[in-house]
């Protein structure tokens, strides 16, 4: 008698595979970027503006029509404008760019999601291209922003499953809870604080609040892509990325945290890290 055939591998180990090798690539392409600068940064942010306004496709059931298109052309433009006018027309491109859009909205022809997705994921990518050229403290602003995303998320993640407690949003994200808020803001607080003091030498304990206000910023993103899911009743926003999803699901609290951090920046005229 033949012996029995051996399961094949697969289900949560073959997904946790995909996972882990998406998450290199996309770490080692990212980081290459941010370290580069200049359009290999820009590129990157072209091209992730691009793909979260194809993504939008989810609110017209799977459709990507003239007004994807033209949501897509429209964020994807933001961040190459940004980056060559040194960010003088890049608001003034998305406003011209998304006129057509407005309108095909007004007839019915485009949903609002749609107009206002391809207005937010183009403004924020913009706002990050705008914050890495900034010539003084750019790579370090744009890390620290990284940096004090993934400190909310790994806090969030270890604080909730740790201590547990009533849940910040059960409607829509079922597994945050308040304690993992509370957590991920003392982490993003405590890596900001020790990331001032190792690269820009400024006043650790005031980058420290900073810190925590822009990391309740990216949960406040995390939380609002989440309730526009629910809304379109699906997982991922895509399956763009393997095991991850898709770009708007990998992006969502940098985005809020990114775009916060930029406004901040030229509003002061100064770097997040100057105070």
């Amino acid at each position: 008698m033949s012996a029995p055939m051996a399961k094949p591998s697969g289900g949560k180990m073959a997904d946790l595979r995909a996972r882990t090798r998406s998450g290199i690539v996309m770490a080692v392409v990212s980081l290459g970027a941010l370290a580069l600068g200049g359009w290999a940064f820009t590129l990157l942010l072209t091209a992730a503006a691009a793909a979260m306004a194809w993504e939008l496709r989810m609110m017209r059931v799977g459709r990507f029509d003239l007004a994807g298109w033209m949501a897509a052309i429209a964020a994807a433009g933001a961040c190459i404008v940004t980056h060559v006018t040194l960010m003088r027309w890049g608001v003034a491109w998305m406003a011209l760019a998304l006129a057509p859009l407005a309108i095909m909205w007004m007839r019915g022809r485009a949903g609002p999601v749609t107009l206002l997705g391809a207005l937010y994921a183009g403004l924020a990518c913009a706002a990050f291209v705008g914050l890495r050229d900034d010539p003084l403290y750019g790579f370090e602003a744009t890390l620290w922003v990284i940096l004090t995303v993934m400190s909310a998320d790994v806090g969030g993640y270890f604080g909730g499953r740790m201590i547990g407690g009533a849940k910040l949003w059960p409607a829509v994200s079922p597994g945050k809870t308040w304690s993992g808020l509370a957590a991920g803001l003392a982490l993003a607080a405590a890596v900001g604080a020790g990331f001032a003091a190792l690269t820009t030498g400024t006043f650790a304990h005031e980058v420290a609040i900073v810190s925590a206000v822009v990391a309740l910023v990216s949960i406040g993103g995390d939380l609002g892509e989440s309730a526009l899911k629910r809304l379109c009743d699906v997982k991922d926003s895509s399956h763009l990325i393997p095991g991850h999803g898709g770009v708007l699901d990998r992006l969502d609290g940098m985005l809020a945290a990114g775009l916060a951090a930029s406004l901040l920046t030229f509003a002061r005229g100064q770097s997040i890290f100057i105070w």
